[in-house]
């Protein structure tokens, strides 16, 4: 493709962008499509011949449009917001046509010290202290990853560079909750701990890790002669979006000298609201903490804010210095391929800094509260109907609900819960994800999505009492 072709379909395809981000509200929320559709309608090999690019537009239009659920829908109410500010979008669009690396801040000066600039801006928006450095990596897996790492290497010495984990006579134990994401113990799998060295602490009524039962789990392993090696504490979890005591569960850390990691993925974002502070109440005793700044503030997939109080012993895990990568100035500078896995990295920090400037910290502020608003509204119709409930506190911008009609329980119960979420979902209209709690099947309802007003929830109000009624009489 010369420029010129580039330019022609460059402009196309934003048009398309565009019009897809107009039009989003009137296409299903969910994919209408079955199992291997997509497979199915695609030749098995590639093209021998180039294809003239129209003809690729065409397929997109025909065959991967119609397979797409749409995460940009205003009644996208699942999992949690992944919002792409179309400001960011151009962000990562540019940084992609750009087409340069970050090796080292020789090989693109203006991509690492963008990156130090804009992630810093975000501390400052959070309430973070300057005792945090930040830096972009793509998720909170890979975050929590890096965290479980460095944690290994200082509750062990650096076993990297000798007999790494094999070597240790005390099992290095990981603390977290059973509400905890599912990449906490991807991580410690990854890192070498091994399933049997991870504990799950007990969690109050509101699903917020008890500090009494940490203190107590740490205490029995340390008379068991095994080496407490970090805690992952969570600020809102992925089922219910609880808090875990994060100054209480610090004191702890404190005391011991544990790694404490805190998972703020989703709630991260809220922290640029003072008024939501209180969940982060001694997150100053972290030494690492993640923030999806791709979930709920707005920039495109993927760009996962890292920060670490201790960025020395970060490079002292994480540093690679091949001679090709030298330069004469690295005394002075960061290299960004030293705070993470990867060596190379995207000009990430564009579709952030896109965001900030054009939105501003009170465009950001204004977005976040009305969801919050939004969520509360919900939560207050729902609480008067017998037959419903509201499972868990509404910390965020997620609800728990339950439809509990009277005489229906146990299975019967969940075969209807999950019946009139699937029932809602395929009709296009509204997006919901359904998840266990205490055992038992509930939808989620996480609102969040840049379109969603009051007006759509109010609509998926309606549509859910429609989809439970009906359920009910199938």
């Amino acid at each position: 493709m010369t420029p010129e072709e580039f330019r022609k379909y460059g402009h196309q395809l934003i048009d398309r962008i565009a019009d897809y981000r107009s039009g989003v509200a009137e296409l299903p929320v969910m994919a209408q499509v079955r199992p291997g559709e997509l497979r199915d309608a695609l030749p098995i090999s590639a093209p021998q011949q180039a294809e003239p690019f129209e003809t690729v537009l065409s397929d997109l239009d025909r065959l991967i449009m119609p397979g797409l659920s749409h995460w940009q829908h205003p009644g996208f109410f699942g999992y949690f917001p992944s919002n792409g500010s179309l400001a960011s979008v151009l962000g990562d669009y540019l940084s992609t046509g750009l087409g340069v690396l970050g090796l080292s801040w020789q090989s693109s000066p203006a991509l690492t010290e963008l990156e130090e600039i804009s992630v810093d801006w975000v501390r400052q928006m959070v309430g973070l202290s300057d005792a945090f450095s930040g830096v972009i990596q793509d998720t909170a897996s890979t975050s929590t990853l890096v965290a479980l790492i460095c944690a290994r290497e200082k509750a062990s010495n650096y076993a990297l560079v000798k007999g790494g984990l094999q070597a240790q006579q005390r099992p290095l134990m990981i603390y977290t909750s059973a509400h905890a994401h599912s990449s906490v113990d991807k991580a410690a799998l990854l890192a070498g701990f091994g399933k049997d060295n991870i504990r799950y602490i007990e969690t109050d009524a509101s699903y917020a890790m008890c500090p009494e039962a940490l203190a107590a789990a740490i205490a029995r392993d340390i008379a068991d002669g095994l080496t407490p090696c970090a805690v992952v504490a969570t600020t809102g979890t992925t089922t219910t979006t609880a808090v875990d005591p994060i100054d209480a569960i610090g004191q702890i850390t404190s005391e011991h000298g544990i790694w404490l990691h805190v998972d703020s993925a989703m709630a991260g974002s809220a922290m640029i609201l003072p008024e939501c502070r209180w969940m982060w109440e001694g997150i100053e005793r972290a030494d690492s903490i993640v923030v999806n700044a791709h979930k709920w503030l707005g920039v495109a997939f993927d760009c996962s804010l890292y920060f670490v109080r201790d960025p020395q012993h970060l490079i002292r895990v994480m540093s690679t210095n091949p001679s090709y990568l030298r330069s004469s100035v690295d005394d002075e500078v960061k290299n960004l391929r030293d705070w993470g896995i990867p060596l190379g990295r995207r000009f990430r920090a564009l579709k952030l800094w896109f965001l900030l400037r054009s939105e501003g910290i009170e465009g950001l502020q204004q977005r976040l509260r009305r969801d919050l608003d939004n969520a509360q509204w919900l939560a207050e119709q729902i609480r008067p109907h017998d037959d419903w409930a509201v499972l868990a506190p509404v910390n965020l911008q997620t609800l728990c609900i339950r439809h509990q009609p009277a005489g229906l329980s146990g299975e019967a119960l969940d075969l209807h819960t999950q019946r009139w979420a699937d029932a809602l979902n395929r009709s296009g209209l509204a997006y919901v994800t359904p998840a266990t709690l205490d055992g038992r099947w509930m939808v989620r309802i996480s609102i969040g999505a840049l379109p969603t007003e009051r007006q759509h929830v109010a609509a998926l109000w309606e549509q859910i009492q429609r989809a439970a009624s009906d359920s009910l009489l199938s």
